[in-house]
């Protein structure tokens, strides 16, 4: 390397504090429209897997700490560190199925989206995200809650081997043979991972024959006897029914309501056939409430394709996020009762609350293995989002006070993937079990005992 420039090192590209290219490929590097006052003193974008070890030796010569970005989705926006170099791997979006195995190598930056594309010619199936454009990486690395996961688990339970650079540059398979420390904590350690992941071998499922979903609204009113009832109902279905309830700062008016906060109680089905999927509902069809429904989606036939549209339409990245999770051993009915009202002042009208029903699968086969863990009996995320720099304050304001007001012990568990890290510093530890979290710290100072990559960001 003597001789050579700096951006000769890469085939992609170097680009530093200064540079004029700068400010947009920092503001690339994160996805909410709510960006940190936070500075890498350089970003490489990388063009290939190769691109990723000379990274970690320009950062190592020049003193720098290492943070890294898949698609930027991280709430937190963790990704953006000051004093660090930031590896950009938006560029490594590789996705190839081999159908006689049932598997696929995909780069970390490979949406959602990107891979139930992939995958549709070959009538296989993966427990993507919900959103589509987030990016395997950061979703696999912090567990994975996605479709389908309270029958098929956590989506880190089909990770079967990454590669990945490591702190010293040396470029590591890791499965559970192959430094299987290492490949424990890549199921689970989220943006406090310490090495580069560049690849994921995936283990993937038959397509489901049927996908149909369904749905009741409520006025916001009716929060605490109707996620007493769904929270039942749902726990008694099938594993392969998906049940969240969905708090809404806002809703249209109908012919029987006018407009106002709901409370929305969602069923998608994923089953061999469609007359399997709709038995599948039927302990769902005897609602006590169905006077007061105010909006009723009959249940009608639809796809992974179509699951992603209907949930990216939610999450424009013109607007600003804040989010935040609890895990906690109350039950929903006590949960929302407490967020109802928070959601019904809410300062902007998009913000809401998620609360899927056993969002993950509780198997222990499918929990084996793996940092992440369910850390309660309920689980809900809330999220801010708004379009006013100017309400930045109120609303993260907004959403501190309304997750302080579900978890009033404080007690309560997180999820690593879209907690809040910088509203208190026990958040990354407590998005973990306790014995979980000390091996996270030993593993971190066993591979990275330089401190090269950014670990949990903090206040």
């Amino acid at each position: 390397m003597s001789g050579r420039s700096p951006s000769a090192r890469f085939e992609g590209t170097l680009i530093r504090r200064g540079d004029r290219a700068y400010d947009r490929a920092r503001d690339a590097a994160v996805w909410n429209g709510l960006k940190p006052e936070r500075f890498p003193e350089a970003i490489v974008q990388a063009a290939s897997e190769r691109d990723v070890p000379e990274a970690l030796s320009y950062a190592r010569s020049g003193g720098l700490r290492i943070s890294t970005r898949s698609g930027g989705h991280n709430w937190s926006g963790s990704q953006l560190r000051d004093g660090s170099l930031l590896i950009d791997l938006s560029g490594l979006r590789r996705c190839s199925i081999d159908p006689g195995s049932a598997t696929a190598a995909v780069g970390p930056a490979a949406t959602g989206e990107d891979l139930v594309k992939a995958l549709a010619p070959y009538d296989l199936a993966f427990p993507v995200g919900h959103c589509p454009s987030v990016a395997v990486g950061g979703f696999l690395l912090s567990g994975g809650l996605g479709w389908n996961s309270r029958a098929w688990g956590p989506s880190c339970a089909d990770v079967l081997e990454i590669q990945a650079v490591t702190a010293d540059g040396r470029t590591v398979t890791c499965s559970e043979t192959e430094n299987p420390d290492l490949f424990w904590a890549a199921r689970g350690a989220g943006p406090g991972f310490f090495a580069v992941v560049t690849r994921f071998r995936l283990r993937l499922h038959p397509h489901p024959g049927a996908v149909v979903t369904t749905s009741l609204t409520f006025p916001l009113a009716a929060t605490g006897p109707v996620a007493a009832w769904a929270e039942q109902v749902a726990r008694e279905l099938p594993v392969n029914v998906e049940t969240a309830l969905v708090l809404t700062a806002s809703g249209e008016p109908t012919t029987t309501a006018p407009p106002g906060p709901r409370i929305l109680v969602g069923m998608t089905t994923f089953a061999t056939t469609h007359e399997e999927a709709l038995a599948a509902f039927s302990p769902a069809g005897s609602c006590p409430f169905a006077d007061s429904i105010v909006l009723r989606q009959e249940p009608e036939p639809t796809s992974f394709a179509r699951l992603h549209q209907g949930t990216g339409a939610a999450w424009l990245s013109a607007h600003r996020y804040a989010a935040d999770t609890l895990w906690s051993e109350e039950s929903y009915e006590t949960q929302l009762n407490r967020m109802a009202d928070a959601v019904a002042h809410a300062p902007s009208g998009n913000s809401l609350v998620l609360a899927p029903v056993q969002p993950v699968s509780e198997e222990p086969a499918l929990l084996r293995n793996m940092a992440f863990s369910p850390l309660g009996e309920s689980y809900l995320v809330c999220y801010a989002i708004w379009n006013d720099p100017a309400a930045d304050a109120t609303n993260a304001q907004w959403l501190r006070d309304a997750m302080a007001s579900a978890d009033p012990s404080g007690h309560g568990g997180h999820y690593i993937a879209e907690t809040d890290l910088e509203a208190d510093a026990s958040r990354a530890r407590r998005s973990y079990a306790p014995a979980d979290w000390d091996r996270l710290q030993e593993l971190k100072a066993a591979w990275d005992p330089e401190n090269v990559f950014h670990s949990y960001l903090a206040p």
